[in-house]
Formats: structure tokens, sequence, C-alpha cells
């Protein structure tokens, strides 16, 4: 029993670090207008009152697990002091996947990401941008899935 009690803790305690960890509270959420690949086009979110922001990867044959992703965030009408991509796994838990873009020119940010590996052959992620702003966090999310690759 007392065994018991110690593992249902430790779970609990992973789980409430984990949302700290994430830090997911506090961000403004602003909803795609339309779903969209954003391996092939970018996707863009409206941020409020002439606020715009676009994702978009550069990836034409389809996002792939363990290959390296670059990533391109545009603002228009957004000063940001840093932005930075989430993967979230969409149906399961994948952990923290966090990658900072680098500031670039005319409100561009790049970085490169990567998908970790799932032993599902299907799997539904989410890419959480957040913007950082001095008056607070900015952000949206992209539906996207990758298929495991056989060799």
């Amino acid at each position: 029993m007392i065994l018991a009690t110690l593992l249902a803790l430790a779970v609990a305690l992973w789980y409430l670090v984990s949302h700290l960890v994430r830090g997911d509270h506090g961000i403004a959420w602003y909803d795609a207008a339309a779903p969209c690949e954003f391996h092939r086009s970018s996707c863009q979110v409206m941020l409020g009152d002439a606020r715009y922001l676009s994702l978009a990867a550069d990836a034409p044959g389809g996002i792939r697990a363990l290959e390296l992703l670059p990533l391109t965030v545009t603002l228009e009408g957004v000063e940001a002091t840093a932005v930075h991509v989430d993967f979230v796994g969409r149906d399961m838990d994948m952990g923290l996947h966090r990658f900072p873009l680098e500031a670039q020119d005319n409100g561009r940010y790049e970085g490169v990401a990567q998908v970790p590996i799932c032993t599902e052959a299907t799997m539904a992620w989410l890419a959480q941008v957040v913007v950082e702003t001095t008056d607070g966090r900015l952000g949206s999310r992209f539906d996207f899935t990758v298929e495991r690759s056989v060799p």
C-alpha cells in the first residue's frame, strides 16, 4: 500500500512539474482561420487587430520523425522579444520539445526543430508557436501528422 501511494505521488508530481515547465499559462491563444499543412505552405493566424503570425517549415517531402526541420515564423504588427515553437503530442503526452527561434530581419524568426520518434505508426502533433512581447505572451497552435517511415 505504501509503495502504491508513493508511485501515485511520483506520477502526480511528474505531471505537475511537466505542466509548470511547459509554461502554457498566461498565453493569449489565437485560432487559425483554416487548417493548413505548414510543411507545404505557410499557415497564418490573426493575433487580434492588425497583428499577424505565420508558420512555415522547409519539408517538401513531408515532416518525418528525427529529421531536422527548418522552421520560420513571420510576425507583422508585433514586436517580439522572443519566439519559440513547442511540439506537443495531440493525443499522447510526449514530453516537452521546445525549439527557440532566432530573430532575423523584418519580423522573421528562424530555427531548426526535430520531431521525436513515436511507437505509433501515425502520430498527431501540435506545433505551438509562442511569441513573447513586453505586453504578454501570444500564441497559436497548428495541427500536423507524422507517419513513421518503414525501412
